[in-house]
């Protein structure tokens, strides 16, 4: 690794794995198919071992649903807030599945996407998301709809439903509430379709979770409404899984001790600005705390406070943890800070670099 320029990405194979064998467990034990939610992670580059364990990906835009039918395999489900005119022919081309946003949608191109399954996204009204900015059933949602009686009157025209209103949710019995509750809403509007997907946002990869109790709600609602479920984790699939790893560059003292790092959290780890949350670095304990800085202009560009064993010198490495969801999908060339390479530690544990980004790329970025 020391021979590796930072800033990079690392992704573990082994760690990888580790969620992917739960992710087997479900299917074996729930029935239910498991697509990956690109918008989360779509680094192809490992897509070898994960559809080994996976069925296929689920989509948001033209682009993820063609690199999901290119790079991926299986199962390809084409999904859009709203798809437009000059593109809609060429996602049908790429989809097994095509899910509309809203039934306008489905009235508009519903007769193009006639020789593939097509369905409809439900909005159930409830959600476990604790940000507004995140959750889709906030007030005046545009994510899905929600009259069960317009519904019922487009069943002619669709296969199947997807409903996804859960966001990093840890808590199985808030997925049972909140499925429940769905249940109540749409359920006999599930009775008369074949499939239908539960989104994502559900972390049943992480430990300690009820693995057995969750699988078994899931093949319940299948037999009870006599459909087949499709699941859609991205955090799920990688969380834990990869690091992004940075060198110290500076350090500075103003009432705290703060070190700067060849990476920026506005560039790199954009979510954790947006959701205004902390970085992971690990075990972050010691007698030395530091505030952990990115290189942008941006004032706010900080991952936030940590302690040290040692007291931290320029030159010195840091491993910033969970840096896969929402982050390489999200990465951007402001300030035109050097773009974090792709690297991955095989299951040998063997390293090898898979993109180096240059300054061609960032020039062609631009006009």
């Amino acid at each position: 690794m020391s021979s590796l320029q930072t800033p990079y990405y690392l992704i573990d194979k082994r760690k990888l794995l580790s969620n992917l064998e739960k992710i087997e467990q479900v299917r074996a034990k729930s029935g239910a198919k498991v697509l990956l939610a690109l918008k989360c992670f779509a680094c192809w580059s490992v897509f070898d071992l994960m559809r080994q364990h996976m069925d296929g990906t689920t989509s948001s835009s033209l682009y993820e649903v063609r690199l999901g039918r290119e790079r991926f395999g299986g199962e390809t489900h084409a999904y859009s807030v709203a798809f437009a005119d000059n593109e809609i022919d060429e996602v049908i081309g790429y989809a097994d599945k095509i899910i509309f946003n809203s039934i306008s949608q489905l009235d508009r191109f519903g007769d193009k996407a006639a020789g593939i399954p097509r369905g409809l996204r439900l909005n159930p009204g409830v959600s476990s998301s604790e940000f507004d900015l995140a959750d889709p059933a906030r007030p005046f949602s545009r994510l899905g709809e929600w009259d069960a009686e317009k519904i019922g009157r487009v069943l002619g025209s669709i296969d199947g439903f997807m409903v996804h209103n859960n966001c990093e949710n840890e808590d199985f019995e808030l997925f049972d509430r909140l499925l429940t509750a769905t249940e109540e809403k749409f359920g006999h509007l599930f009775k008369k379709v074949k499939w239908v997907s539960l989104g994502g946002g559900i972390h049943f990869t992480g430990e300690d979770y009820p693995l057995d109790a969750f699988c078994a709600r899931l093949r319940a609602f299948s037999e009870k409404h006599g459909v087949e479920v499709y699941l859609e984790p991205g955090e799920a699939a990688i969380t834990n899984s990869t690091t992004l790893e940075v060198t110290v560059l500076d350090r500075l003292s103003n009432q705290k001790e703060i070190v700067v790092v060849d990476s920026s959290v506005e560039a790199h780890m954009l979510d954790l600005l947006i959701y205004r949350e902390q970085a992971h670095i690990e075990p972050n304990e010691g007698h030395y705390s530091y505030m952990v800085c990115g290189k942008s202009c941006l004032a706010g560009d900080v991952y936030g406070e940590f302690r040290f064993p040692e007291p931290l010198q320029i030159g010195d490495r840091i491993s910033i943890q969970d840096a896969a969801g929402y982050t390489m999908v999200k990465k951007n060339w402001f300030n035109g800070v050097k773009m974090p390479s792709i690297a991955i530690r095989e299951l040998d544990g063997s390293i090898r670099l898979v993109r180096d980004f240059t300054f061609t790329d960032y020039e062609r970025s631009l006009s």
